[in-house]
């Protein structure tokens, strides 16, 4: 079995924003209980730049804006947390390594695969890799909403079994959850809809919340992966969902496709942020790519291409009303797509194969 396990911010420091030592060291020895036991683990751990903060209280970073901040604390940071990480699992004569990414290294198939497989070399050497993005040349519009979201494309990329997303709450209640009356929604399955009770709110040292949460958990269950929000603050929370299944200990569990998606619609999936252009599409195209049987995109159910393209690159796909369909991989330029518009007899604009319908 392969988990992704994601670690949030406010699960990891304390109100204070310093790292929580006790709390590290507890995650740590629930890991490699899961390791032990014969799973394959890769983290995702955020807590750099609320730990470079902590670090920082005599240091006057008033003058920065709050991008130059982010860079600045995540340096001084992911140092001190890291160093916590290999400290804590080689006294259990466990091996970790670092793996520092940015959302524009997903945005090519090619860099995808190379990420994909340093991590499934370090993991194959019994060495659990710790995921984190890099603040320190990230910048606005490269950045992840989170690393929610970079915990979704990890699980996703590695073909895990399971993403366990940690937070400091015990998962999706359906109101508040410091309200009163509130309930825990313990299982989501693919037909149910909880959008509307989401919570949008969000605290402490992260910059997820759970509407983030509740969207990537519900994507990367549809592509068969289980996803468990739980409360990491809980003892022992990894082993009592993972190892011995408590069933009531609290936590919110999307139920996985039965279908699951290919490797290719994955990272598709999972890649809203590159899209160079738009095709839009008429209504019989629309009902024949969301209806239940399988079909590519062909150029006569296309209304007008927006943007410009080239072959292999990622446009999202929408209908009359501009309403998202997906999104694809395109097998012409806008140059040539604009040209076909409309026309019958021509190969895919988009082959099923690499169309991921929303």
């Amino acid at each position: 079995m392969r988990v992704a396990i994601k670690i949030g911010s406010n699960v990891l420091t304390r109100s204070d924003g310093s790292l929580d030592v006790t709390r590290v060291s507890a995650i740590v020895d629930q890991v490699c209980c899961l390791r032990d036991a014969g799973m394959e683990i890769v983290l995702i751990s955020s807590g750099a730049v609320a730990c470079g903060r902590g670090e920082c209280r005599d240091i006057d970073t008033s003058r920065l804006d709050d991008v130059s901040q982010r860079q600045f604390f995540s340096a001084i940071g992911q140092v001190k947390l890291i160093n916590r990480y290999y400290d804590l699992f080689h006294d259990h004569g466990v091996m970790v390594g670092q793996v520092l990414t940015m959302k524009e290294s997903f945005s090519t198939r090619r860099h995808y695969l190379n990420q994909r497989n340093c991590m499934m070399v370090m993991m194959e050497a019994g060495v659990i890799p710790i995921v984190n993005e890099n603040d320190t040349i990230s910048v606005t519009e490269l950045m992840f909403t989170d690393n929610d979201e970079l915990s979704g494309l990890i699980a996703t990329m590695l073909d895990c079994d399971a993403l366990v997303i940690l937070s400091n709450i015990d998962g999706i209640f359906d109101g508040a959850p410091n309200r009163q009356g509130s309930r825990l929604i313990p299982v989501v399955t693919q037909q149910d809809d909880i959008s509307n009770v989401i919570v949008t709110e969000k605290s402490g040292f992260g910059r997820g919340g759970m509407v983030t949460k509740h969207r990537i958990a519900r994507k990367v269950s549809d592509e068969g992966i289980e996803v468990i929000i739980a409360n990491g603050r809980r003892e022992n929370i990894l082993t009592d969902i993972l190892l011995y299944k408590n069933p009531l200990t609290p936590c919110t569990r999307f139920l996985p496709s039965q279908t699951p998606a290919s490797s290719m619609k994955r990272w598709i999936a999972h890649s809203e942020g590159f899209v160079k252009g738009i095709v839009r599409i008429n209504e019989k195209a629309s009902a024949s790519l969301t209806s239940s049987k399988a079909a590519s995109l062909l150029p006569v159910g296309v209304t007008g291409i927006e943007g410009e393209f080239e072959k292999d690159d990622l446009v999202k796909v929408v209908d009359e009303s501009g309403a998202s369909i997906g999104i694809g991989r395109v097998s012409y330029s806008s140059e040539e797509a604009a040209r076909l518009i409309g026309i019958h007899g021509c190969k895919p604009l988009i082959h099923y194969d690499y169309l991921y319908i929303e």
